[in-house]
């Protein structure tokens, strides 16, 4: 087998369910043909560079995956075929993996985005207490001038 990424575009105007669809019939034609999905993300909709097909934005998905040459044809078949996808680019990563290297990739992947998942909640929670002890300090401020401006008045009347 060999390792292969592939990133697609599919058109704008797409519902979640469909988008899912997609997804779910290729990495089927993967796994049936047995490969495996190391990756995937999905990145969202984004702005194209240039007009493709008449659109100026798409979904942009991306994966990488084991898999032998000729699963990565037939993917590229129905890719071509499907209307709803604009534009794919597949790239064979390595000639030959292993099945080790396969697990490795897989965990550190899943390490690396449970990292990322800690630090942006980590960044969230401090945000939030920043945001409280704004509040909090801004409920304080006028309590105190308050009593600053009870403190001036006593000394005019005197």
């Amino acid at each position: 087998m060999r390792r292969y990424e592939t990133t697609y575009i599919l058109r704008p105007n797409l519902g979640e369910s469909q988008i899912t669809e997609i997804i779910d019939r290729t990495n089927d034609i993967i796994k049936n043909d047995g490969g495996t999905i190391i990756d995937l993300n999905r990145w969202g909709l984004k702005t194209l560079a240039y007009e493709i097909k008449k659109e100026k934005q798409g979904h942009y998905v991306y994966f990488d995956y084991t898999a032998h040459g000729s699963t990565v044809e037939e993917m590229e078949r129905i890719f071509r075929i499907d209307d709803q996808i604009l534009r794919f680019l597949t790239i064979k990563l390595a000639d030959s993996i292993d099945q080790e290297t396969i697990d490795n990739e897989i965990e550190r992947i899943a390490a690396s985005a449970a990292a990322e998942k800690l630090a942006k909640d980590t960044e969230e929670a401090g945000e939030e207490k920043a945001a409280e002890d704004t509040e909090k300090a801004g409920e304080e401020k006028p309590a105190e001038d308050t009593e600053k401006a009870g403190e001036d008045t006593d000394r005019n009347e005197e």
